[in-house]
């Protein structure tokens, strides 16, 4: 028997559209994380770039449960002493909604050449309009997802 490995010409990429409208963040991005690695395709490869495209719209509905909303904190370091800023989810949400989604994907996928090939094909929208109509999205129901 021998383990088949795809070709980079036999690698076909859906495009996704998920509403992130009610969804709480976590297992949303966890759900988006792997339709860009590809694992729910037969021919996932670790090694292989397989995944496919995804378009998240109304990403500033998304739910934080708890009281993440005020405790989640996001930081950033300018390299500079004393540089450290941090940003609040809400504040965060408030005003880039899509950099919080982008956050909880980016930090679910590999952290080499390969995850941040699969982030890239990873679009987050404020509101429900996309440019992305041309390719033809196919609406993706996390809920019934496992």
């Amino acid at each position: 028997m021998r383990t088949y490995l795809p070709k980079i010409d036999e690698i076909k990429r859906d495009w996704w559209l998920i509403d992130a409208e009610g969804k709480p963040l976590g297992r949303l991005a966890s759900k988006i994380a792997l339709l860009l690695e590809g694992k729910r395709k037969r021919i996932y490869t670790p090694h292989i770039d397989t995944g496919d495209f995804v378009v998240v719209i109304n990403a500033e509905k998304v739910k934080l449960t708890g009281g993440k909303l005020d405790k989640k904190i996001y930081y950033h370091h300018s390299t500079y002493p004393g540089g450290m800023h941090t940003r609040t989810a809400r504040e965060l949400l408030n005003k880039f909604p899509e950099r919080v989604i982008q956050l909880a994907v980016r930090r679910m996928l590999p952290k080499n050449k390969l995850g941040r090939k699969m982030f890239r094909r990873l679009k987050v929208y404020r509101g429900p309009e996309h440019p992305h109509s041309a390719q033809m999205p196919r609406p993706f129901d996390i809920d019934r997802f496992n």
